[in-house]
């Protein structure tokens, strides 16, 4: 399908992308002159938490703090991640993770299953819709937060969790071991409206996004067995991604012009991408 055949507007999508600057090519803080000053107040709070503090916490803990708040009171879209944080957010760009296969929600205090993914470990395990999981292993579920959950969930491909359900209609708790798997998260749905009309949804923008998503629109045109006429974009609730996935994305739709461009402090920050011919 050329470019011509189908038109969208994209601009919205664009609004929702973040795009972080590089701090690796601002010019060192030693040649700007430290806030000397700030810094001994700063290492006397450091050191009074330490000693005073309630409970004991560790360097690592009150550098991390530190560091979150800094940044947390520039604006929504700076922030800092630990390497854990930064794990999940490569999880979530790429689309694959090691896991179970199950989207889950909070019902009555427990984790409730909405719905399990096809061709995944908890749907060949026999995980269905509506179960409540009361344990995770051997933790109980009752009050967890469904992000301690999905963290106990997830893990390495290959290994092993139990899972304790209860299930209506049952008398007693299911059990299931499941071993955990790479699981992809697609972030293209689609689907045939009628012959030359599909509805293609973008959850996301993730790395593979713009090729699964010609991937889509080529097998409804294969389909429907005639020219697509027209598309429904879906991008409501979109919350960005992958700023080169979502240029791929508009590229495919546009001719020419300038897609977006980013601008910053830094030089190597100021960018421009522009829609190719064909």
């Amino acid at each position: 399908m050329s470019k011509r055949t189908i038109r969208c507007i994209l601009w919205s999508c664009m609004a929702l992308l973040s795009f972080s600057a590089s701090l690796a090519n601002e010019t060192p803080a030693e040649e700007k002159g430290l806030p000397l000053q700030e810094l001994r107040i700063f290492a006397e709070v450091f050191g009074r938490v330490q000693q005073d503090y309630v409970e004991p916490v560790t360097d690592r803990e009150l550098l991390d703090h530190a560091i979150r708040g800094m940044l947390d009171g520039l604006d929504p879209h700076s922030a800092y991640l630990d390497e854990e944080h930064f794990k999940e957010l490569q999880e979530g760009t790429s689309g694959e993770f090691g896991g179970l296969g199950i989207e889950v929600g909070i019902e009555d205090g427990f984790i409730k299953v909405i719905s399990p993914i096809d061709d995944t470990p908890a749907q060949k395990a026999g995980i269905q819709a509506g179960d409540l999981i009361i344990r995770l292993n051997s933790k109980p579920a009752k009050g967890m937060s469904l992000n301690e959950a999905v963290k106990i969930m997830r893990g390495k491909p290959g290994t092993k969790i139990k899972l304790t359900v209860q299930r209506n209609g049952e008398h007693k708790p299911l059990e299931f071991e499941i071993v955990r798997a790479i699981i992809k998260q697609a972030s293209v749905k689609s689907r045939e409206l009628e012959p030359g009309f599909a509805y293609v949804r973008l959850a996301q923008f993730q790395s593979p996004t713009a090729e699964d998503m010609m991937k889509e629109i080529r097998k409804l045109q294969k389909k429907s067995g005639v020219p697509l006429k027209g598309l429904v974009l879906d991008l409501r609730n979109n919350p960005g991604g992958v700023l080169q996935s979502a240029v791929a994305v508009s590229d495919a739709f546009l001719e020419k012009g300038m897609i977006v461009y980013t601008k910053g402090r830094g030089e190597s920050s100021a960018l421009k991408f522009h829609a190719r011919p064909g």
